[in-house]
């Protein structure tokens, strides 16, 4: 016995726009209410913590939470704030700028390799960075930089899924045209790709350093693996040290929470002043 098919022409009811906006405001209520337990924690004392729903607000002690936050433990969050804005700020500058090059080299320039270059490049973007913690370590102990913040900050650099997208954006955005201009008026490789490509694939670049920037400031497994001192922690993994101390000391609640509230804020921020760039790098990335 034959199932019947839908007409030709005809809508599933499980494509139709109601059940497209259920699942839409599904994920949207999936993304946001963690954020709003998050602000509405911040705000309580320990005591409001425990006495009060999830949701609930109760007095306002949002300051005083931010204030014995970096307190605790003679400030060493202002460590972990530094810390996270050197990895993720200067890491996703340099980074995007490192796969902006390679991406542009890969898709313009002609050279032995090339392609077995691009298929590498693809290969490494199925690996899981978690899978390449243990290598990295033993490679860091090989040249005595654990547990300093070259062994954080230099592997993340590299970014192969960075290069794909910056290929794809030099391909569309680069005319061969103006790179063969720019070598008869007598410019050489370097300087046409800093004043004449680079200009071009920008919408591209920032959508790749924003990228880069989320993916740095969320990491996690890779200081693990590498630190030790609490002073070179990124606020990832202090907050996870302090959060293992919580079922003992229930003070380091507050702190979890508030300190998790503000470490979401420089995300925010970096996609609100960035919408506009890397919005359309992902139109031209997509059109590509």
């Amino acid at each position: 016995m034959t199932r019947p098919t839908a007409a030709p022409g005809r809508t599933s009811r499980w494509t139709s726009r109601g059940a497209v906006y259920a699942v839409l405001v599904i994920a949207a209520l999936y993304s946001v209410l963690p954020l709003v337990w998050l602000l509405t924690s911040a705000t309580k004392s320990l005591g409001d913590f425990s006495t009060t729903s999830a949701f609930e607000f109760a007095d306002w002690n949002l300051w005083s939470n931010i204030g014995d936050l970096f307190a605790a433990e003679d400030g060493v969050f202002l460590s972990w704030v530094r810390n996270s804005l050197l990895y993720a700020g200067l890491g996703a500058v340099l980074g995007a700028l490192i796969c902006a090059a390679c991406g542009y080299a890969i898709a313009k320039l002609d050279f032995p390799g090339r392609r077995v270059l691009f298929a590498v490049t693809l290969t490494g973007v199925l690996v899981p960075t978690t899978a390449l913690a243990l290598p990295l370590y033993l490679l860091a102990s090989e040249l005595r930089v654990v547990d300093t913040f070259w062994a954080v900050f230099i592997p993340l650099l590299t970014n192969p899924f960075g290069v794909y997208l910056a290929r794809a954006y030099a391909e569309a955005a680069v005319p061969d045209e103006v790179i063969e201009a720019a070598r008869v008026d007598g410019a050489g490789e370097l300087r046409i790709f800093f004043r004449v490509a680079l200009p071009m694939m920008l919408p591209g670049v920032v959508t790749v350093l924003l990228f880069q920037f989320v993916g740095i400031w969320n990491n996690f497994f890779l200081p693990l693996v590498m630190l030790t001192d609490p002073e070179l922690f990124p606020m990832t993994l202090g907050l996870y040290q302090w959060s293992t101390r919580v079922s003992q000391f229930p003070d380091y609640n507050p702190l979890v929470i508030t300190g998790s509230l503000l470490a979401v804020v420089p995300l925010v921020i970096a996609f609100i002043v960035l919408q506009r760039q890397w919005r359309s790098g992902l139109a031209s990335g997509s059109v590509k």
